[in-house]
């Protein structure tokens, strides 16, 4: 029963983010960034992948993340220990992307460089499952996953 919940709440979910009828959101950049394995020797890239049409879960994700590397991994971020990132997967550049990090949907990862070879996690499930309505659970998740790979070099 529970899988079952699971696999209607995660349709759900995809199916929401890829209407046609949902809003643009006119106060995110469409900074699509290209990710190389040239980034700093041991840096993470936090990536927000999302498609031309996104929900509301879908931008809480990138705003959330966004706000957590700007107010607590500023030093980081200004020495390009930690990068902040969106792909748009439905941009010729951002579909390269995506597929590189086989990326089908909205999705959150955390791309770890360490000379030159890449470690992802993906952060996408307990996003979408904690990004609409527990902020605060979901900044602290994705810090202590930040904490744990900045650690663990």
């Amino acid at each position: 029963m529970k899988k079952v919940l699971l696999i209607v709440a995660l349709l759900g979910i995809f199916v929401s983010c890829n209407k046609n009828n949902v809003a643009k959101d006119k106060t995110t950049e469409t900074n699509t960034t290209t990710i190389t394995a040239n980034e700093k020797s041991n840096s993470i890239d936090v990536v927000c992948f999302y498609g031309k049409n996104r929900c509301i879960t879908c931008r809480h994700i990138e705003q959330y993340s966004k706000e957590l590397i700007n107010s607590i991994y500023k030093t980081q971020e200004n020495n390009g220990e930690i990068n902040f990132k969106t792909v748009d997967f439905s941009t010729k550049e951002g579909e390269k992307i995506a597929d590189k990090y086989q990326i089908t949907f909205s999705s959150l990862l955390l791309i770890k460089h360490i000379n030159g070879k890449e470690s992802v996690t993906d952060m996408t499930d307990f996003a979408f499952s904690t990004a609409k309505e527990q902020e605060k659970e979901f900044k602290d998740g994705l810090k202590t996953k930040i904490d744990s790979l900045l650690n663990n070099k």
